[in-house]
Parts: structure tokens; sequence; C-alpha cells
């Protein structure tokens, strides 16, 4: 961004390394600033400022909310190589010449920087910013932004420990009790970066009259904080989605998998922003509330350096004949399954929020409608991509 006067041709700040996508604590921040003018201009001082900021803005009601944090600040007085300077400290710039104020700095060590960001109400920005300062006239600035990117790795134990957990829902129909469904599930780990693959084992019961669809979705939430108050914004990234479960039986994904996408690394360390994901699996049950399960997900940028995830995975399928995480009424043994596929079906399409997430393919049916409903419409399925393994049980 430039403010230019008639009297300034070219004033611009370049990088050294213009090729560098991001920066990260402790590295040096270095270049220099061109300047060219139309006709003799008096400087009186080239000031330079390294700046990175955390702000929210957002209006709640009548009120707007906002809060900023510093996280660098930076600035020196740079000079003209090989150029006279007045007793004063100013330059003269004349018409045909180019002139290289270069300039440098080390950005703080780790731990006291946030990586850049941008959300629908808050951001965290660095830039490098020249000001320029004349006798008798106004100063010109110009700025230039660049990235930061912490490292934020995924092999600590923290991030390697697996994440499970199960939710039950009792479902009715015009206030009488019309069964329940449940699930139970889990992932190895916690800790992912962009591209890698999420491999899940999980366990579904259906036991009302309804059929129902289980699903995954990777989430983001994004948490901005402001004069006390909090506002929230959560987003689907990806999802995918498993066999129709009819009334009375089971469904088991062993290591069906969901991609992480393209998305920004997790923030945790700033105190008005965070942004935080989640793997949600749920059941989308026609005519009453999603049973939902969400597992912490943390996005890093140094990926899994141990075995894959899919021989993690398939380690855990051998020893499934103990299954001590499952409580669901499995039968000891198994009748030959009658649907050995699972669909996955990948979306490409923009974030969606979540209040967006419509279901409109799993239609509101019952597998032993109450006698006093009428008919319902025949249902129609959308032909889907398969892919994956699946055993779909009766329930005992």
């Amino acid at each position: 961004m430039v403010a230019m006067t008639k009297r300034m041709k070219v004033f611009q700040i370049v990088f050294n390394d213009p090729s560098k996508t991001f920066y990260c604590s402790g590295d040096k921040v270095a270049g220099k600033i061109v300047v060219e003018v139309t006709e003799i201009t008096r400087v009186s001082a080239m000031r330079v400022l390294g700046v990175g900021c955390a702000k929210v803005d957002y209006a709640k009601g009548k009120q707007r909310c906002r809060e900023e944090i510093d996280y660098l600040k930076y600035e020196e007085v740079v000079q003209l190589d090989d150029h006279p300077a007045d007793t004063d400290g100013s330059v003269i710039l004349r018409p045909g010449n180019k002139y290289e104020y270069t300039f440098g700095f080390e950005l703080p060590q780790q731990g006291q920087l946030v990586s850049s960001y941008e959300g629908k109400f808050g951001s965290v920005q660095y830039y490098v910013k020249a000001l320029m300062e004349r006798a008798s006239h106004p100063a010109v600035e110009c700025k230039k932004n660049f990235d930061v990117e912490e490292p934020l790795d995924v092999n600590t134990p923290d991030l390697l420990s697996p994440a499970s957990g199960m939710k039950e829902k009792k479902v009715t129909c015009m206030f009488i009790p019309d069964g329940q469904v449940s699930l139970n599930a889990k992932i190895d780990r916690r800790g992912f970066c962009e591209g890698e693959e999420i491999f899940i084992d999980a366990k579904f019961e259906n036991t009302c009259s309804r059929i129902v669809v289980p699903k995954a979705a990777i989430v983001a939430k994004q948490i901005y904080q402001a004069n006390g108050h909090t506002k929230v914004f959560r987003q689907k990234l990806s999802s995918v989605r498993g066999n129709h479960i009819i009334s009375g039986m089971c469904d088991a994904w062993l290591g069906k998998t969901i991609r992480v996408p393209k998305i920004k690394p997790s923030i945790l360390g700033c105190g008005i922003i965070r942004v935080e994901y989640a793997l949600m699996i749920y059941m989308h049950i026609p005519g009453s509330e999603k049973l939902i399960l969400e597992l912490p997900l943390v996005i890093g940028t140094v990926p899994y350096s141990g075995l894959s995830s899919r021989s993690n995975s398939m380690s855990s399928q051998e020893s499934t004949a103990s299954t001590s995480w499952v409580s669901l009424r499995m039968p000891s043994s198994c009748p030959p399954s009658y649907c050995d596929i699972t669909r996955d079906v990948r979306l490409d399409q923009p974030h969606t929020p979540l209040l967006d997430d419509y279901d409109g393919g799993d239609s509101p049916i019952f597998m032993n409608s109450p006698q006093f409903f009428p008919p319902l419409p025949p249902y129609s399925e959308v032909e889907e991509e398969y892919n994956g393994n699946s055993r779909m049980l009766p329930v005992y």
C-alpha cells in the first residue's frame, strides 16, 4: 500500500527474499525501501516500523466490540548508504536517481508470536511500514504485509494420544417413546496436518422405528473475544457418510477415512482469537435432532512422523475381538454381512456453515409407522460413490 504524491514516482518496500512464503519466530525480516522522485525532495527522516497485532471487531446489538493485542513492535530510522546528509540528518533526493534504504530486524523468539490469520470477525496481521518524513510537507507512507506461521508439531505425547467417546439418545414420536440410537467412536490420535487421512473406528446402533444415517465431518470453530463478550463461528469443512441403518440394526466403521482439507493450523496461544477443530461424528435422525459426538483435533504444521494412521487403524481392527471401548450390544456370533460397502462422499464445495447442514437426501422414513401417522411418500435414493468397508448387524 502506497500513499503517493506528485513528487513520488516510486515508493515501495521490497523484501530480500520475495519467494519466501512465511516467516517463523527468530527469523530475520530484511529488505529495502526503493524511492524515485519526480522533483527535488528533501527527506527529513525515513522510519521503518515492524508491526504485528491481533484484532477483533464485531457488532453485538448496538455495541461495537473491539479488542487488540500487539505481538511485534519494531521501529528504526534508516539512512542512505554513500549519500551525503546535512547536519540535521536530512538528505536531498533528485529526479532520475533510484534511492534504496536497507532495513532488517529479527522476529521475537518462539512462544511470543501467533500465526497469521484472517477470519470472519478478526485477524492476526504482520507488516512492514515505511514512513518518509519531509520538511514542510505531510509524511508519505507505504506498507507491505508478510505472513508468520509458527511451527506446531503434532508428534507430542498429548496429540499422539487417542480420542474416543460415546453418545446415546432416546427418540420419541408425539411424546411416545420410540427406542433410541447410540454411537461409539474412536480415532488413534488428535494431531493431524493438512492432507492427512483420519481413520475412524465407530459403532452405530438403531433401535428406533426410523432409518438413520451415520455421518462424520471436520468442523472449525472460530472464537473471538472482545469487551467481555465472546462470539463463536462454526464451519463444516468436509464430510463423509455411511450406510442407512434400518430399525433394529447396527453398523460398524472400521478405519473409515476423512481427509484433512487445506486449512490454517490451529491457533491456541492468542488471548482474543482461537481457531479450534473437531471431528464431528453424528447420526441424522429424521424428525429429531441429530445425535452428535465431537472428538477434538489439533491441526499442526509438522506432520506425523510415526507409523501411518492406516497401520495403526489396521492394528486396532485386529484387536477388535476385545473391543473394550465398545459398549454396544453386538452379537457374539455375527451373521453374514449383507452390506459390505460404505459411502464416502467428498465435498469440494466452499466452507458451509453448520446451520446450513442440509440433510435433504435423508428422507424421514419410519420402519414401523404408528397407525395414526398418514402414509409417507415413496423414498428415492441418489446414487453415490461407494468406498471402504462396513458391517451391518442385527440388534439382539
